[in-house]
């Protein structure tokens, strides 16, 4: 662990753990400080979490996360609470994470990318583009739907999840521009009644990147 980093309460890091390296990039000054990792966090063997691309930045990993065996997380990223990255998993610097989101193995997440909470990215699986809340992604930039089993899993409440499949319908059920989709769910107020509805409709607003899609065909 380098000078600067600030390791919450309760936090198990093992062997090899390397936390507040320098930001992997060409031509970039020393940085002092900038990682924050919250409390109870699990850093298992050669996890590395890199420091912020500037001096003014910073690198925060939210409490109660679990990173297996050589995740990585880039500089400048910003994960929220209980996210899992499973072995090898990849995060490119200022990736944004919602919280509960779990990444399989292997995953690769270009930078700048944002991944909604309670999302869930299978193994090997390599993003470039945002993939919205409580959406399960795979393959490259492919949308498998909504992570049904893990809303389940978690007690959401029926109501909730016919909300949000609603809302999921609005956006990817016909073609054209998806920001704009969700856009006129949110005037149309049809759906995203629910909270975790109104999260995944919001999502689609904000952002500088495209959107996973479906397979096509």
């Amino acid at each position: 662990m380098r000078c600067g980093s600030e390791i919450g309460e309760e936090c198990e890091i093992d062997s090899f753990v390397a936390i507040g390296g320098q930001p992997q990039m060409r031509g970039s000054d020393p940085i002092e400080g900038g990682v924050r990792v919250g409390a109870r966090t699990v850093m298992r063997e050669g996890v590395t979490i890199s420091k912020p691309s500037k001096q003014e930045g910073s690198t925060v990993v939210g409490p109660d996360c679990f990173f297996m065996a050589n995740s990585h997380v880039g500089h400048d990223c910003q994960i929220s609470d209980n996210v899992t990255l499973a072995n090898n998993v990849m995060l490119a610097g200022h990736v944004h994470v919602g919280g509960g989101t779990f990444f399989g193995g292997g995953a690769g997440i270009h930078q700048f990318v944002r991944v909604g909470g309670r999302a869930m990215i299978a193994g090997n699986a390599s993003m470039s583009y945002d993939v919205p809340p409580f959406a399960m992604a795979a393959e490259r930039n492919e949308m498998r739907g909504l992570n049904l089993v893990g809303l389940r899993r978690s007690k959401t409440p029926s109501p909730v999840i016919s909300d949000l499949k609603r809302a999921y319908h609005w956006v990817y059920g016909g073609s054209g521009d998806l920001r704009k989709r969700a856009e006129t769910a949110l005037e149309q107020r049809e759906c995203g009644i629910e909270s975790a509805g109104l999260e995944f409709l919001q999502f689609f607003v904000g952002g500088q990147r495209g959107f996973v899609r479906p397979r096509s065909g």
